[in-house]
């Protein structure tokens, strides 16, 4: 005897029914998705935040028109190419508008069939992950120092004149009440001077709370900031922001710019009446806070572009702190790389002890848009492949060179042909010229000029088959031209005139 009740053959829950897209839109993982052609369409907005852009200019367009990569390079190529999927790679890019990211790749073709009919690509920020994973405390670095923070101005490394000038600026700021405005490219540590001055000042007991204005979208700000009422909006609850949060604290901004103009009016008078009132409450809060605000542009042209209003500029920009970007303080590359070696050696269980000369030259010539974030990451991914050698190589940094910008100019790449191979062999067996009373490193010096001197005389100014030529690599020639002195048109126009 049964119980009466058919068996059913098909569940009553519909899969086909989802919204994946939806879903997708809701992780913390960066999303692309590519058709067959690699061209995007679909891409979620933490991917945008990545990539410090939107969908809507991305969306359409092919993989190498957003980021600086070739079918060569691209992994969604590669994987659409080979039909297999590629797991947790780590991977360095820069997209079109200059954005350095550091991420984990794991990329899955999409099949009809056997046909491959597109790729999707799942991204992880190396920035989130190294926030949320617990790491070896060693001194000075990685500390929690109980109040929301990590970093002090010790933690600052660097002696050039602009980047000590920027710090003595924030010091002497950091004991008043005034507002602070950190102006700095991205990646030149305006969180860690945010911090630095918060654990300078009298409210270093207090509570340092930090919002990124551009990683909360516009209709979510404001609630996180005033905090909200139960019935305010629909699902709203009785729930504090962070003004509320971090009263008799510091509050620190960042991307300013970010945040649209109606809000920075309501901000404005906060900071004009200390006081403020959650959304849909009638009572009024007061608050005192140390604002520190950040921005990566010039906040002039953000009042003429219309992103920030003046009266709040003139607010918040009491103090100005320019933080200068790495390929101004060049000389501050030795002692950030030795902390950057220190500190990673600690976590990853390795004993590097410095990178080359060859890979020092290439990082003197470099323009570094990432700065000093981009010197960290570039480190740390040499140093999983450095393993235990006791020296970072050039072939330690795998393809992330493929995306340097070197400080000099950009030409067409040359042949290499059988004369210029047969100029360098004569180059490198030259009998030495007579003997003087110049010391080694003056010798090494005028020789090296000389060697350029006669690549570039032969291939007339071109930089590509000069350095084929000399058998060393585009940007270091830049590099050593610029040390040099010497100009590639100089050479070109030895050509015309003749």
């Amino acid at each position: 005897m049964g119980t009466g009740k058919k068996p059913t053959s098909k569940s009553l829950f519909d899969i086909t029914r989802i919204n994946f897209l939806s879903v997708l839109d809701q992780l913390d993982e960066g999303i692309i998705i590519t058709d067959h052609d690699g061209i995007i369409v679909y891409y979620n907005n933490t991917q945008a935040q990545i990539d410090g852009t939107t969908p809507e200019t991305v969306i359409g367009k092919h993989v190498t028109e957003v980021y600086e990569l070739s079918e060569e390079t691209s992994m969604i190529a590669k994987c659409m190419e080979n039909t297999r999927a590629i797991r947790n790679r780590t991977f360095f890019y820069r997209t079109r508008q200059g954005k350095v990211a550091h991420t984990i790749h794991s990329i899955f073709p999409l099949l009809e069939g056997s046909r491959v009919t597109g790729a999707i690509c799942f991204v992880k920020d190396y920035n989130i992950l190294q926030k949320s994973t617990p790491m070896i405390a060693i001194p000075n670095f990685n500390k929690n120092l109980g109040n929301g923070t990590r970093y002090t101005f010790g933690d600052i490394i660097g002696k050039s004149y602009t980047l000590q000038r920027a710090m003595i600026t924030a010091r002497e700021a950091a004991s008043s009440s005034s507002p602070i405005m950190l102006i700095g490219e991205t990646g030149t540590g305006k969180e860690l001077f945010a911090q630095s001055i918060h654990n300078h000042s009298a409210r270093k007991e207090k509570a340092y709370t930090a919002v990124n204005c551009a990683a909360i979208p516009e209709n979510l700000l404001e609630g996180v900031l005033f905090g909200t009422v139960k019935g305010a909006f629909t699902g709203a609850l009785d729930k504090p922001g962070l003004l509320e949060m971090g009263n008799g604290g510091t509050l620190f901004l960042d991307e300013l710019l970010a945040m649209p103009t109606t809000l920075q009016a309501k901000l404005l008078r906060v900071l004009q009446e200390k006081k403020f009132r959650r959304i849909g409450s009638h009572k009024e809060v007061e608050v005192t806070l140390k604002v520190i605000s950040a921005m990566n542009g010039s906040p002039r042209e953000a009042v003429k572009n219309g992103q920030l209003r003046t009266d709040l500029f003139y607010r918040l920009g009491v103090v100005i702190v320019q933080i200068p970007p790495l390929r101004n303080r060049l000389d501050d590359l030795e002692n950030l790389i030795s902390h950057f070696i220190l500190t990673l050696n600690h976590t990853f269980g390795t004993h590097v002890k410095a990178i080359s000369p060859e890979v020092m030259d290439l990082f003197k010539g470099y323009s570094w848009p990432g700065n000093v974030r981009e010197l960290e990451h570039l480190i740390e991914g040499a140093m999983n492949s450095a393993g235990q050698n006791k020296i970072i190589d050039i072939q330690h940094f795998t393809s992330a060179f493929e995306t340097f910008d070197v400080l000099g100019e950009d030409e067409d790449s040359g042949t290499w042909t059988t004369m210029e191979t047969n100029v360098f062999h004569k180059l490198k067996g030259a009998a030495p010229g007579p003997l003087t009373e110049k010391n080694l490193s003056e010798s090494q010096q005028e020789s090296e000029r000389q060697s350029i001197t006669h690549a570039l005389t032969h291939a007339v100014g071109n930089v590509s088959r000069a350095s084929k030529i000399l058998g060393i690599s585009r940007q270091l020639l830049h590099y050593k031209m610029k040390k040099h002195k010497l100009n590639r048109k100089a050479f070109s126009d030895t050509l015309n005139k003749s």
